[in-house]
């Protein structure tokens, strides 16, 4: 498929300008991990073009990488190497190529965190020419959350490969042992409650499994959720930073409480990985995390729990609903030389026959969640996500600004805060909340300390100097 090469294109700042830049130099020393360095098969140097292609190295990823022969078979002038590194290791080296205009990578996974703000400043391809043109990719069929979330100015910039909203998986056989009865919308006090109750740390159990490792894309996930139904905000409308408030005290509070006196051992080194080994290997009771979490709990390969859990919506405080919204996606950097062989890629792993390459040869249960709504038409995932695809759209469905937080705020995001600078101040709060975890400060320590860093950011954005949050 080829197209111009200025099809569609609204730049409005050269890569590698800005207050991103600043933000994100340090991160470019960030160590590559190689893998997958070429599809199967091979051809002629001579009329073959080679992409290098960065993604974060989670299980759906990593059957993406198991099933390049279809790709080649399709594709035999189109060598893909990967590059492939541990969420927080990924955001960093992805985010420092793509703003400082760096051109090692041809397609990158990004999120919907990114795609508005890059967009806006030009350094990611408008890929709407490109998904309208190419037959039976049907943009129209991604789930209108989503692709809201992955759009600026009406067109996509980055494709989705999953989308996800967060909920509560629970072990439904061992609350009907113990007498339990999950709530229809379950708070954090029934947690707390449910989690002390079948908590075993004799046997390794944990009454609820949460991520405690420092990241803003970790801990601070599913922490940001229960500041929002709590309550609480980062920024209030005027741009000042409220970490110290009584809201997020109590919200921080409860999560540091719930998951040192319930949660699994070593929590502030626990990530999002962490949880679905545990979890899959019948380990906690309860995990409060991404949606896309049933891939691995269904999966009857990897997984011991298969069949024996529920799905509830994500623990509420003081709103109605909770939860995040959250799109694992593909992009292509302006700085691409090769930007028609990777539409090529990332067309092929996010177009409706990947979907049923996935469930034919890996299993029903493993393919990418979330992203298309003709996945949850398929007969076949019907079958195998009985238990959960109701649970996953309802969630996405209702993961709005409006309904899952208390007062209005001057930035997008639920889980982040869409500004350039979250990356580095989510990190920051993101490493006290670890410390309280730990035990090495108190919450209150934390909280003074995070303050200070929100502070500093919202400095400039009271005195108009920095307003790029991808509105």
């Amino acid at each position: 498929m080829k197209f111009p090469p200025n099809h569609s294109r609204r730049r409005t700042r050269r890569p590698g300008t800005g207050r991103l830049k600043s933000l994100v130099t340090g991160a470019a020393a960030t160590a590559m991990l190689m893998t997958g360095c070429s599809a199967a098969g091979g051809g002629d140097a001579s009329d073959s073009t080679d992409i290098v292609v960065a993604i974060v190295a989670n299980p759906q990823m990593k059957d993406a990488i198991a099933l390049q022969d279809d790709f080649k078979s399709k594709h035999p002038g189109i060598n893909v190497k990967f590059v492939t590194l541990p969420e927080n290791e990924a955001r960093a080296k992805i985010t420092a190529s793509v703003a400082t205009g760096g051109g090692e990578f041809d397609a990158v996974m990004i999120s919907n965190y990114e795609t508005q703000m890059w967009a806006k400043n030009g350094w990611i391809t408008d890929l709407q020419p490109y998904a309208d043109k190419t037959a039976g990719y049907d943009p129209d069929d991604f789930i209108p959350t989503i692709k809201d979330a992955l759009s600026y100015q009406g067109d996509l910039y980055s494709v989705p490969f999953y989308g996800e909203s967060s909920f509560l998986a629970y072990r439904k056989d061992l609350f009907d042992a113990a007498g339990l009865t999950m709530p229809a919308k379950p708070t954090w006090d029934d947690i707390k409650g449910f989690a002390r109750k079948l908590n075993n740390p004799e046997k390794d159990f944990a009454g609820v499994c949460l991520r405690g490792l420092a990241g803003w894309g970790e801990v601070m996930a599913p922490l940001g959720t229960a500041i929002n139904t709590y309550g609480g905000q980062w920024f209030d409308q005027d741009w000042n930073a409220t970490l110290n408030s009584p809201e997020v005290e109590a919200a921080v509070t409860d999560y540091v409480d719930l998951v040192r006196t319930s949660g699994q051992p070593g929590a502030a080194t626990s990530g999002y990985g962490d949880c679905i080994t545990r979890y899959s290997q019948g380990k906690a009771a309860m995990w409060y995390d991404a949606t896309a979490m049933v891939s691995s709990i269904e999966d009857p390969k990897s997984s011991t729990v298969v069949g024996k859990t529920a799905y509830a919506p994500a623990p509420v405080k003081n709103t109605e609903s909770a939860g995040w919204l959250y799109s694992w996606s593909l992009a292509i950097p302006e700085t691409s030389k090769h930007k028609d062989a990777a539409w090529d890629f990332v067309s092929w792993m996010t177009n409706k026959d990947y979907i049923k390459l996935v469930g034919n040869e890996v299993g029903w249960e493993r393919v990418p969640p979330g992203s298309r709504k003709s996945t949850y038409e398929n007969a076949e995932y019907a079958k195998v996500a009985q238990a959960y695809a109701g649970p996953t759209l309802a969630a996405m469905n209702g993961a709005s600004q409006k309904s899952s937080m208390t007062r209005a705020v001057p930035y997008p995001g639920l889980q982040f805060v869409g500004i350039p600078e979250f990356q580095d101040l989510g990190t920051r709060v993101a490493q006290q909340i670890s410390a309280a975890i730990a035990g090495q400060k108190t919450v209150k320590q934390a909280l003074e300390q995070s303050q200070q860093y929100a502070h500093t950011v919202a400095e400039s954005y009271k005195s108009g100097a920095s307003k790029d949050g991808g509105k």
